[in-house]
């Protein structure tokens, strides 16, 4: 992955459409990393599910419980029959954990609805995004143990036919994530890989790849690439990163928590942990986690693909109307074509 290139070089001048939404993110934190949560609120617009979508529109949605008694609940994205060529053809399944440093957003919120769009959509797969429970009021492990119960839901419940009116086959499972989504991704990954090599009888639900979108990795150490982009990155500094792990790792865990480094020699890795795929950003301040990450799963011995956009801020591709958004589209479903089951169990 480049080096230190992207320090030498000016960040690309973005669209003013996107450049008034990471400004205005960027207004709704402090100096110090900190939120200010009721201007944030007004800007966190919600979006309904459309169970019963406009007929131009190819994808519906509708919001399913996973476990009401802590509030787990997953928007599903799926094709409406109308646009199902072959209904006997099982779709691909991707397990989708929004971002936000695991304090912020929701599955509802305008950006992931749009964005878990698309990828129904551009990706040919039916998309369950999950909202799990936030920080602080939910540290670790709460993300990740939620991250779980989404996959045994669907490894023991059937979506309802009359949401997801199309066939999804299981052996295809991907899980997909942004930034803190990304970091979630490895974690529950790691811990299904653990569990469905002890289960028995076999889990119905296989995981068949691990899609980290500049995944919110860290340590006490401060990269290169942290203090190039500080003020580069737009929409990540320093202060705010450090911010999102004080909310979300146990009191008085330092960054060198396991949650956050996860890389080097320490780090441990199931047998079965699906092939991965690591989206990377030129003047992304977390470029070099996501080096050393990469570097330990290819240690390990594990397939890794890096898709890299030299030009790219962390949260690139939320934005549609850049090129480098529809790149990762393309990436991202020939990585889920190339490693779904072919033959569906």
């Amino acid at each position: 992955m480049a080096g230190s290139d992207s320090a030498r070089r000016k960040p690309p001048s973005l669209p003013w459409t996107v450049r008034i939404q990471t400004t205005a993110f960027a207004l709704v934190h402090r100096v110090d990393g900190s939120i200010r949560r009721s201007l944030f609120s007004l800007g966190d617009r919600k979006k309904r599910a459309t169970p019963r979508p406009d007929p131009s529109e190819f994808v519906r949605s509708a919001d399913v419980g996973i476990d009401a008694s802590l509030g787990i609940w997953a928007r599903v994205f799926s094709f409406s029959p109308s646009a199902v060529a072959a209904a006997d053809i099982p779709y691909p399944v991707v397990v989708f954990f929004h971002g936000g440093g695991f304090t912020l957003l929701s599955a509802a919120s305008r950006t992931y609805d749009s964005f878990c769009r698309r990828l129904c959509r551009e990706v040919g797969a039916v998309v369950v995004s999950v909202n799990y429970r936030l920080a602080p009021q939910h540290r670790f492990p709460a993300a990740y143990d939620d991250g779980v119960a989404a996959l045994r839901y669907l490894d023991g419940t059937d979506l309802p036919a009359d949401l997801v009116p199309v066939p999804v086959d299981l052996s295809s499972c991907f899980l997909a994530g942004d930034s803190s989504g990304g970091n979630m991704v490895h974690h529950v990954a790691q811990r299904w890989a653990s569990m469905s090599a002890a289960a028995s009888p076999p889990l119905r639900l296989r995981l068949a790849g691990a899609i980290l979108i500049q995944p919110f990795f860290g340590g006490e150490e401060r990269t290169v690439a942290e203090l190039a982009f500080d003020k580069a990155c737009r929409t990540l500094s320093m202060a705010r990163a450090d911010h999102y792990w004080r909310e979300f790792l146990p009191e008085g865990a330092t960054r060198d928590h396991p949650a956050a480094r996860v890389c080097g020699e320490g780090v441990e890795l199931a047998g079965t942990f699906p092939p991965a795929m690591v989206a990377v950003g030129g003047f992304d301040l977390l470029k070099d986690w996501h080096a050393r990450y990469v570097d330990t799963l290819r240690r390990k011995g594990k397939m890794v693909r890096v898709v890299e956009y030299p030009d790219a801020f962390h949260g690139f591709y939320a934005f549609p109307e850049l090129a480098d958004s529809g790149k990762f589209m393309d990436d991202m479903k020939l990585f889920v074509n190339e490693h779904r089951c072919k033959r569906p169990v």
